[in-house]
């Protein structure tokens, strides 16, 4: 496969980024994270209530949660991808999530009924993770997640090599997703994991010997994501270790300046790639150990390996008998990632908040449910446009 220059890659990119938004309601909520934060600030939602000041994930989407290993390889469902963490408002979080619930279960043609419920049960979810009561806990969560989980646990290197890549000497197969580089980024790449910092990274997991060597053994430029489409992204093999060495895979992503409103005081890195790593520190520290901030050929990246056990939750469709257990249990883990960061006081302040906000007729508050509800019809027509476009593009 010919190397396809920098300057062309962004309208091939564009491409896919538009088929793969089209290709249901779900996906385009998750490419328009922008949008969200625009339309939401559109509904004047003054009645939103103001959370402590902390650390968010500021894209809380369903498929930004799964099971994800720290350095020993343990595993819990977790927020897994921080591009957009500010230290802002936990509502939106909540907000976020239940807008990805909503669209999901419209997309498995479940009554409206199950929606109100979802809600509900999402605010009694995360509040449990305010409390930290023993027996709020949801434990392992529904069989559709704990099915997820148990398969990320059984996973090993040769599962995450066989998803990759392929030889007797491993490569980065070239094809779709993987690009050949250009010279300059593959000595970039060299130059980037003969740094001290990097070098230590590679050696943090799985107790690997810290002055061990890295080389390495293949690179390539990865076309991945959705909303993430078009900024830089690499994938690189290393060999870690001599005689026997290790194999590993590193995930280099670009950053940039959040779309998620920041808290007025908040004070946060100001290079992108620093503010994302200490985000996920707060936020889901087993990922926010496994990451670095970096530079790269003049852009701000982040550095992390990728982890067999790390499976992101495909939950498009989700099942009808699940579907208000799987919305508390994704509420606890957001709330358990946002009550970790604040002392039992704020945490019990926060949840008279919550609990204030609720009416009688309906037990999710009146903020969240409006908030989805308008938003979801927002999305419903720019989606329905989107398609529209798209279409006419391609006849």
């Amino acid at each position: 496969m010919k190397t396809i220059p920098p300057a062309k890659r962004a309208d091939i990119l564009r491409d896919f980024q538009t088929l793969k938004m089209a290709q249901s309601p779900h996906a385009f909520i998750r490419g328009t994270t922008a949008q969200f934060y625009g339309w939401l600030e559109e509904l004047k939602k003054s009645s939103l209530p103001e959370g402590p000041p902390i650390w968010i994930c500021g894209d809380c989407h369903v498929s930004n949660l799964g099971p994800l290993a720290n350095v020993k390889g343990d595993v819990s469902v977790s927020i897994r991808d921080l591009d957009q963490t500010v230290i802002g408002n936990p509502a939106h979080d909540i907000i976020r999530l239940g807008l990805s619930l909503a669209s999901a279960a419209r997309g498995s043609a479940l009554p409206g009924v199950t929606t109100a419920r979802m809600l509900e049960q999402m605010i009694f979810g995360y509040m449990a993770a305010m409390s930290r009561r023993s027996g709020d806990d949801p434990g392992a969560g529904p069989s559709s997640i704990r099915s997820v989980v148990k398969r990320a646990v059984k996973r090993t290197w040769r599962h995450l090599a066989k998803e990759r890549i392929e030889d007797t000497r491993p490569t980065i197969p070239a094809g779709k997703r993987f690009w050949p580089l250009t010279r300059k980024e593959g000595v970039e790449i060299k130059r980037l994991f003969a740094t001290d910092e990097l070098k230590r990274l590679a050696t943090i997991l799985r107790e690997r010997d810290d002055d061990a060597s890295v080389r390495v053994v293949d690179a390539a430029y990865w076309r991945k994501g959705c909303s993430s489409l078009g900024r830089l992204r690499y994938c690189v093999l290393l060999e870690v270790g001599d005689d026997p060495f290790e194999l590993c895979l590193m995930d280099i992503k670009e950053a940039i300046a959040p779309s998620a409103p920041r808290h007025r005081k908040a004070a946060m890195p100001k290079d992108p790639a620093a503010r994302v790593v200490e985000g996920a520190r707060h936020l889901t520290p087993p990922l926010g150990e496994r990451m670095r901030p970096a530079a790269f050929l003049g852009k701000s990246v982040f550095v992390r390996e990728l982890m067999p056990q790390d499976l992101k939750l495909d939950l498009d469709v989700l099942p009808d008998d699940e579907a208000v257990k799987i919305a508390r249990f994704l509420a606890f883990a957001v709330g358990r990632a946002h009550a970790r960061q604040m002392d039992q006081t704020t945490r019990d302040r926060w949840s008279r908040q919550l609990k204030a906000a609720m009416p009688k007729s309906l037990d999710a508050p009146m903020w969240l449910w409006r908030s989805v509800v308008d938003l979801l019809a927002l999305y419903e027509r720019a989606y329905l446009e989107h398609c529209r476009r798209y279409a006419a593009q391609v006849a």
